[in-house]
């Protein structure tokens, strides 16, 4: 049957984009989600990607392109949704918020209609977006500041709704939780539907990345029953909750540490020196565990963030 999402209709076994309109610029062009849709032929759930919530963030929005013009519809069982790049304001400021109100959008979901544009961009989400799909997958990379570890993010308190999902996005670590609310999980979630946020790399583009997004929204989609095939599993998945290291002192940032990488208590993860090369201030693991996410970024100022670390907190098992 047909597809309608916003203002946008799709035809079985066909192809359609466009914008959901939120606001206008100051020079006249239309703002908005610009959605790609891959209507199949053959009934089934309609899945959303989306990426470019931040905007420094461009793998996931180059992998979303990616599988959505690789996805044959005539074989399609459902329906696949992708948004490449949700924060436009952002993107185009090459920033992790939006150049037009500062604000990060991936703490501010559900929005507000009668906010500042990136709340009222999250209103938008909800409102026309959510109810047209079954299951999300939020694409994200550590930035242009950091790179994060390949990993998805399980919200703490939906493990029945969103455990599978996560699972088949294939990555060993599956970081449980996210303290942290307003993420464009959440509002999906909340309507009872699965959702999941996969990160991997950040610091530049990669075509490593990409195709390790790619090959997650294909395993998605198998688990789904969208596309032919079993969804590949691990074994055994590693559950970690994490730990967010400011710092202390400004300074010049240099990690003894990658992304992935296990170390235990007391291990130097970082240090922080002075433009003489003295010695202002050192990260050190708080205990046994894995290093997420390390700062790309050099400069370091009181407060900003410099290492996300993970505690191990068990075995998941399919």
């Amino acid at each position: 049957m047909t597809y309608t999402i916003g203002t946008l209709s799709c035809a079985p076994g066909e192809r359609a984009q466009g914008l959901i309109q939120v606001g206008v610029s100051t020079y006249g062009v239309e703002l908005g989600i610009p959605l790609i849709v891959v209507n199949g032929a053959q009934d089934g759930p309609v899945l959303c990607v989306d990426a470019g919530v931040h905007g420094d963030e461009y793998d996931g929005q180059e992998a979303v392109r990616r599988v959505l013009a690789e996805t044959d519809p005539a074989t399609l069982r459902g329906t696949l949704v992708g948004i490449p790049c949700m924060n436009t304001p952002a993107f185009e400021a090459a920033a992790r918020a939006s150049g037009i109100d500062h604000l990060n959008l991936n703490r501010i979901f559900p929005g507000d209609a009668d906010g500042s544009y990136s709340q009222r961009l999250a209103a938008t989400f909800v409102e026309q977006v959510i109810p047209a799909v079954d299951a999300l997958v939020d694409l994200h990379t550590g930035g242009a500041y950091g790179e994060i570890a390949p990993l998805v993010i399980l919200q703490g308190g939906y493990e029945d709704l969103a455990t599978d999902l996560a699972l088949a996005a294939g990555h060993e670590l599956v970081w449980k939780g996210g303290k942290w609310g307003g993420t464009v999980r959440h509002p999906a979630l909340a309507a009872g539907k699965p959702a999941v946020t996969i990160e991997a790399g950040g610091g530049t583009y990669r075509e490593e990345t990409v195709t390790q997004h790619v090959r997650s929204v294909r395993n998605v989609m198998r688990h789904l029953g969208m596309i032919d095939g079993e969804a590949e599993l691990l074994g055994t998945y590693t559950e970690v909750s994490g730990t967010f290291a400011r710092s202390a002192a400004g300074g010049f940032f240099l990690a003894h540490a990658e992304p992935g990488e296990e170390c235990k208590q007391g291990d130097l993860i970082a240090r922080i020196v002075d433009h003489y090369g003295a010695p202002l201030e050192e990260v050190r693991a708080p205990q046994d565990g894995i290093v997420l996410w390390v700062r790309r970024i050099r400069t370091v100022r009181p407060g900003d963030e410099v290492v996300i670390f993970g505690a191990i907190e068990g075995e998941i098992r399919p």
